[in-house]
């Protein structure tokens, strides 16, 4: 025992591992470590206090990318700065004549939809009802989610947050808007200036990249945004006339609502648009609106991924509808509404830069066969734990191993 222990002690002769450690190291790396905690409490504290700031920075930046197409082809008529004020202008007269001659109407719609939605409610119940034969009392629904009158009543009282709430939130709307116009203009005029300062920024054999990922990028926001609005302008003129003819309720609400859902949701907005044009239309004095407009939208869906969207949005976004619906979800999740429609042309610039730059090789059938076979027998050799004596170490027949040595003594 006693000769055990002594065998476990070291050797004094034995040389020993010494660590030393160098100072001026050891600072350096310390004001790394608080250089990098300081960039990061900088940068969360610039989000927190001027995150908003930033925001209508970036905005006003997209929208000025989207306006892109139609200031580029003006500036070749007139100088830039006039071309953007033209452009915005426009849009400007557009907006404000078509408040002048449905604003009223709009609003009068929109606040009787909203004043008939409890009605509404109770009418599809009583359909179920009476369709189904079920007994729901919507009462007790609405007491089960714990929505009792009072409360929605308390709802909208803090909603409405009094007189002076109001005109606060007119003003700040207003001075926001300002501020997202006047510097929408400024990117806009100066676009590019931006560019060939953003280009310069990096060494002249990369200068080339720079500017195609730009060129792409506006080429795809731009494209996408424009697009989106005229055919959400379609729609909604299309829906919104027809609805008019056949006689529905609150046909320019829906009929905007029709548009700017289905075509500025990825996917699924088309069936979300139509659902509350519907489900208006079976509750009116004539439910028959509802089907008939449900088989409207259909065929005027049809016509518009045959005819009117090739021609045109064919350049603008060409992605997988996957990716288009992942990357709105992903943009809406960090950036609210405005990252969900800008999601999809920052998912389209990805995917046009990754077939720009990557490398693809083609795959050839014998290679595709080749590579199944050796699939189906690894598949095959798994279950079968004996194997004939003597060939234990021997790979099978034409095994990979095997094709490998024939290939490499052609």
């Amino acid at each position: 025992m006693s000769a055990s222990g002594s065998d476990a002690r070291p050797d004094k002769g034995s040389p020993r591992l010494t660590i030393a450690l160098d100072p001026r190291s050891v600072w350096r790396a310390t004001w790394v470590v608080l250089g990098a905690l300081g960039v990061v409490a900088a940068l969360g504290f610039i989000s927190n206090s001027a995150g908003s700031a930033i925001f209508t920075i970036l905005m006003a930046f997209f929208l000025a990318v989207a306006m892109e197409p139609a200031v580029r082809r003006l500036a070749k008529h007139m100088p830039r700065a006039l071309a953007t004020g033209f452009v915005v202008l426009t849009l400007g007269l557009a907006i404000a004549g078509f408040f002048a001659a449905f604003g009223s109407l709009l609003v009068s719609e929109i606040q009787a939809l909203v004043t008939a939605a409890p009605g509404v409610v109770t009418d599809l119940v009583r359909y179920a009802n009476e369709r189904f034969g079920t007994d729901y009392d919507i009462n007790t629904m609405l007491s089960k989610v714990s929505l009792t009158p009072e409360r929605v009543a308390s709802y909208g009282s803090q909603l409405a947050g009094g007189v002076l709430g109001l005109v606060t939130s007119i003003v700040s709307t207003a001075f926001n808007t300002f501020v997202l116009v006047f510097f929408t203009c400024y990117i806009s005029a100066g676009m590019p200036r931006l560019r060939t300062w953003i280009a310069g920024l990096f060494r002249p054999s990369q200068q080339r990249v720079v500017l195609t990922v730009w060129e792409v990028f506006v080429t795809k926001v731009g494209g996408y945004v424009a697009a989106r609005c005229i055919l959400a302008t379609i729609s909604a003129t299309v829906h919104g006339t027809f609805m008019m003819i056949i006689g529905m309720p609150y046909w320019l609400a829906l009929g905007l609502w029709t548009g700017l859902i289905a075509q500025f949701i990825p996917n699924i907005g088309t069936y979300i648009s139509i659902v509350l044009p519907v489900l208006v239309g079976l509750t009116s004095d004539k439910p028959l609106n509802g089907l008939v407009i449900l088989v409207f939208a259909i065929i005027y869906q049809q016509i518009e991924n045959i005819t009117i969207e090739p021609n045109i949005s064919a350049k603008a976004v060409d992605v997988h509808p996957a990716v288009s619906f992942a990357s709105a979800l992903l943009g809406a999740q960090m950036f609210g509404l405005a990252g969900g429609i800008l999601g999809v042309p920052m998912a389209a610039t990805a995917m046009a830069l990754l077939d720009l730059y990557k490398r693809r090789y083609e795959i050839s059938d014998e290679t595709r066969r080749a590579a199944e076979r050796d699939a189906h027998r690894e598949v095959e050799g798994e279950g079968d734990d004996e194997r004939p004596p003597g060939r234990a170490d021997q790979p099978p027949e034409n095994s990979p191993a095997e094709l490998h040595g024939a290939t490499k003594a052609e």
